[in-house]
C-alpha cells in the first residue's frame, strides 16, 4: 500500500525529471534559433530552391542543344541520302539524342521531390515556431547554448560552396580585386 509520503516523493522525482527534459528542449530550441543567427530553415529552403532552379536551367540548355543536334541530323540525312553506312551512324546518333531527352526527365522528378522536402521543412518550422512562441523568444534567449567546434580543418571556414544568385563574389569583383594586369600575368 502506498502512503501519501511515497506518492509525493515519486511525484517530485517525476517532476524533476520532466523539468530536466524541458530544459533540454529549451536548450535545443535556443540552439536552432540563437539571437543574431540566420534562419536555418529559410536558408535550407533557399538552397533547395536554388538546386531546383539550377537543374531546371541546365536541363533546358541540354534539351535545347539536343533539339539543335536533332535538326542538324535531319539536314545531314538529307545531304547523305544515298550513303547507307552514314545512315546507320545517323540512326545511332538519333537513339542517343532520344536517350538524352529521356534522361532529362530527372529534373521534373527531382523538382517534385525537393518540393516535398521543402513542404515538410516548413511544417516542422511552423511547429518549432509554435513551441518557441509558447515559451517566448525572450525566455529562450536566456538559455545559454554552447556549441562545440567540430571544425578540424581551419580552411573549411573559408569554403562557402556555390552562392545563391546575388550573393557571393562575382567574376567582375574578382577582376577588380586582382586588376587586369594580374589577370593578364596569370593567363598570359
Amino acid at each position: 500500500m502506498r502512503t501519501p509520503m511515497t506518492d509525493s516523493g515519486l511525484l517530485k522525482r517525476e517532476l524533476v525529471g520532466l523539468f530536466g527534459h524541458l530544459q533540454k528542449i529549451k536548450t535545443e530550441l535556443a540552439a536552432l534559433n540563437p539571437p543574431g543567427a540566420t534562419d536555418h530553415f529559410g536558408s535550407m529552403s533557399e538552397q533547395l530552391d536554388a538546386i531546383v532552379g539550377a537543374t531546371e536551367s541546365a536541363t533546358n540548355t541540354i534539351m535545347e542543344s539536343m533539339e539543335t543536334i536533332s535538326e542538324l541530323m535531319i539536314e545531314a540525312r538529307a545531304a547523305a541520302i544515298d550513303n547507307e553506312p552514314l545512315a546507320k551512324v545517323f540512326d545511332k546518333v538519333d537513339d542517343r539524342v532520344n536517350q538524352v531527352f529521356e534522361a532529362c526527365s530527372f529534373q521534373d522528378i527531382t523538382g517534385q521531390r525537393i518540393s516535398k522536402i521543402v513542404n515538410s521543412m516548413k511544417f516542422v518550422e511552423d511547429r518549432i515556431k509554435a513551441v518557441i512562441l509558447t515559451w517566448g523568444k525572450d525566455e529562450l534567449t536566456k538559455v545559454v547554448v554552447e556549441i562545440k567546434k567540430e571544425e578540424t580543418d581551419p580552411d573549411k571556414a573559408l569554403l562557402h560552396g556555390p552562392q545563391l544568385p546575388g550573393q557571393g563574389v562575382s567574376q567582375a569583383d574578382v577582376d577588380r580585386m586582382l586588376g587586369q594586369d594580374a589577370i593578364d600575368k596569370l593567363f598570359g
